[in-house]
């Protein structure tokens, strides 16, 4: 057996602090080298909505910026709480980032019972990508077969007919399901709630005629409005679009039935909670100047979205705010998971 004599001892003492020291510089010269390797950007809704399509937005610019691939991963399930709940327990390498939303860090801490992850505690904000929002549409066939030109048409239409009208949206506990929950208590309407994996495939049954209305985020709705397959009611703003001027908002088309109503959404960028900051920063900074590239900006504003790229901390402190907000909303509206 060894003598553990004080030399010994001591170069024990030594190879240890070594392998600390060495350790540390490996792991500083990693965070240096950021990325060598592609990163996934993790979507929690399907592709085609308005969070997959400013995922798909930014990440070419990032790619760019960075030397390397930014991959979109397409999550959807339970309102954005699988893909978030995925980032929450990934490595905190700068390898795996979320797009998250005003639903997955805002309306879902208070419309579920229990989360798998904690919306403040497992992540880093790096930045608001983009805000919008919400508009309300009906499949553009059935509003004109019902005679429907306007909320006020629709809301006389509904509270005559409970329960004849369905809701398509996003998930439960998406901004897009909440807008409507929101609408509906406070017009003492009913429609029935059919919750979908994302906001596209939502979309095609709408277009379809399979569902009647949906409080879409205005992006992944543009489309289908300029061709005239979706008729654009209101926008759920406290002002009006100016990618769709001509719509009233839902508060100024409602009347005093809808005094207040206010339900935009918005969406941003962010890593597991223990990311290096200097990566988190770097982020912030390449999201930023991707956004206001005029090819980035000027694509997301003709969709209606208004372009982020807020500091971290400014970020930090809005997702506080939100979560705020939205469990007031979530209590006023009685809205719950299904």
């Amino acid at each position: 057996m060894p003598i553990n004599t004080p030399r010994r001892r001591a170069l024990n003492t030594l190879a240890a602090a070594l392998a600390l020291t060495l350790g540390a510089a490996g792991m500083a010269q990693a965070q240096s080298h950021w990325p060598a390797k592609p990163v996934r950007i993790v979507v929690p809704f399907a592709a085609g909505g308005t969070t997959d399509i400013l995922a798909r937005a930014i990440a070419p610019e990032l790619g760019k910026a960075l030397g390397q691939q930014f991959i979109v991963d397409n999550r959807g399930g339970a309102g954005g709480n699988i893909g978030a709940d995925l980032v929450a327990k990934s490595a905190g390498d700068g390898y795996t980032l979320l797009m998250g939303t005003v639903g997955t860090h805002g309306i879902n801490r208070a419309l579920y019972q229990q989360l798998p992850y904690d919306p403040i505690k497992d992540f880093a904000p790096i930045t608001l990508v983009a805000s919008v929002p919400n508009v309300m549409v009906m499949n553009a066939d059935k509003a004109r077969q019902l005679g429907i030109n306007s909320v006020p048409d629709f809301i006389r239409y509904a509270r005559a007919n409970p329960g004849r009208l369905n809701m398509a949206s996003s998930g439960n506990g998406t901004s897009i399901h909440l807008a409507g929950e929101l609408f509906k208590s406070m017009t003492g309407t009913y429609m029935l709630h059919m919750p979908y994996r994302g906001s596209a495939p939502a979309l095609l049954d709408m277009v379809g005629g399979n569902m009647d209305v949906m409080f879409d985020n205005l992006p992944s709705s543009m489309v289908h409005i300029k061709a005239g397959k979706l008729k654009a009611l209101a926008v759920t703003s406290a002002s009006r679009s100016a990618a769709l001027p001509d719509v009233p908002t839902v508060e100024e088309a409602g009347g005093a039935a809808l005094k207040g109503y206010e339900a935009s959404s918005w969406f941003g960028l962010l890593a597991p909670a223990a990311t290096p900051p200097e990566v988190v920063q770097r982020l912030q900074q390449e999201v930023a100047k991707a956004l206001a590239s005029p090819a980035v900006k000027e694509r997301l504003l003709a969709q209606g979205a208004i372009p982020g790229g807020n500091s971290s901390a400014d970020f930090v402190r809005m997702i506080d705010s939100e979560h705020r907000k939205w469990a007031q909303v979530v209590k006023a509206a009685g809205a719950k998971v299904d």
